[in-house]
């Protein structure tokens, strides 16, 4: 029995995976839009695809290095814009090497090394046969339950295999909510016949991204979500009673999640902040310079401060003078500061600060050309 045109209807029981596949043809190569959040970054239906630093390897599975076929390694996707940067995190060049490949936004690697410019770590990374949707899936269920994918090309074949896995929400996050616990995985398409999958990922969010039930009311601007992300991956937040200081808080956004949380906010900017943070009982707004206050007087004579936060427009050789003229008066338990990154000369510095015991430093997906260095005891 056949259909309008007389081509053959679907067979009892659905369409095959093979048939379905080979309907959708050229439209599968490349896209990313089903999977990018927001559609920012999203690439045409046309067979151009997306505009990649360097070209897609034209490698089969069995022609990839040794050291991705026969073995565990491990995946870093860069930050939206920043894959050179993470190239030279990662002290390579160019799209491939003895020891890297790049696929799209992804570096690959064969052991994990420090690196600040990247949304997502895969450890643990392995290559396997997926020579069918079903069997890709199958491939993936034996590992775990959870897995995100992030399609560089065959995004359509990657949305079918991601149909026959467990479903997972990429709805929006709750702030003061904790991070989701359970082990997130991804994945992606080499090609028609394998995969690249990792069941550890460094987020627990899809592709690294955190994406908030916003307030576009109450924030005077959109910095606020920098903190709040910051304070969900770090897994803690200022409680009722604590003294934070804001330093460089114009407009205010930081200042009104310190001060949403209960906290008590010394908040301290050459620039007034809005006269609606100003007047929160929890906020005494001082005009001057962060840079100016002395460790060990901002609560009184002899008190801690719980938390310091910066999200000023400076270099980060001085942000790193301040910080550690803190941590040496013992005069702060806990740190979230933003590094505006200016160029080469940072890296050094953005080194020094990831060395400080007990700290991170990381690209958060709410920064642009800056990273974030947190401290929290």
């Amino acid at each position: 029995m056949t259909r309008g045109g007389g081509r053959p209807g679907p067979r009892p029981g659905g369409e095959s995976d093979a048939r379905r596949h080979e309907r959708l043809g050229a439209r599968e190569r490349y896209t990313r839009r089903e999977f990018v959040h927001g559609g920012e970054g999203s690439a045409s239906d046309s067979d151009a695809g997306p505009r990649w630093l360097f070209p897609l390897p034209e490698l089969s599975a069995e022609k990839l290095p040794e050291w991705m076929r026969d073995a565990a390694f491990t995946g870093y996707l860069a930050a939206r814009g920043f894959l050179p940067e993470l190239l030279a995190d990662l002290g390579v060049a160019g799209g491939q090497g003895p020891e890297h490949l790049v696929f799209g936004d992804m570096v690959f690697t064969p052991e994990e090394r420090p690196v600040f410019w990247t949304q997502n770590v895969w450890r643990g990374a392995r290559l396997l046969p997926a020579p069918s949707i079903g069997q890709a899936a199958r491939a993936l269920r034996d590992v775990q339950r959870n897995w995100w994918p992030h399609p560089v090309r065959l995004a359509r074949r990657a949305a079918l295999v991601a149909e026959k896995l467990p479903k997972v929400s990429a709805r929006e996050h709750v702030f003061g909510v904790p991070a989701p616990v359970a082990p997130l995985g991804s994945f992606t398409l080499w090609d028609e016949t394998a995969l690249i999958a990792a069941a550890e990922c460094s987020s627990p969010f899809p592709d690294g991204h955190v994406r908030f039930v916003e307030d576009r009311i109450s924030a005077p601007s959109r910095a606020y979500l920098k903190l709040w992300e910051a304070l969900t991956l770090a897994g803690a937040l200022p409680r009722p009673g604590e003294l934070c200081l804001d330093l460089g808080s114009c407009p205010g956004g930081w200042t009104w999640v310190l001060a949403s949380c209960g906290a008590r906010v010394l908040s301290i900017d050459r620039a007034p902040i809005e006269e609606r943070i100003a007047a929160m009982p929890e906020v005494e707004y001082c005009q001057g310079s962060g840079f100016g206050l002395e460790p060990g007087l901002a609560g009184g004579p002899g008190a801690r401060v719980d938390w310091l936060c910066s999200d000023m427009a400076c270099y980060p050789a001085r942000l790193l003078e301040l910080v550690t003229r803190w941590l040496d008066a013992d005069a702060c338990r806990n740190f979230v500061c933003t590094l505006k990154c200016q160029g080469e000369e940072d890296r050094a510095t953005i080194r020094a600060f990831a060395a400080i015991p007990g700290s991170r430093v990381l690209h958060l997906s709410h920064n642009k050309h800056e990273l974030t260095w947190m401290l929290v005891r």
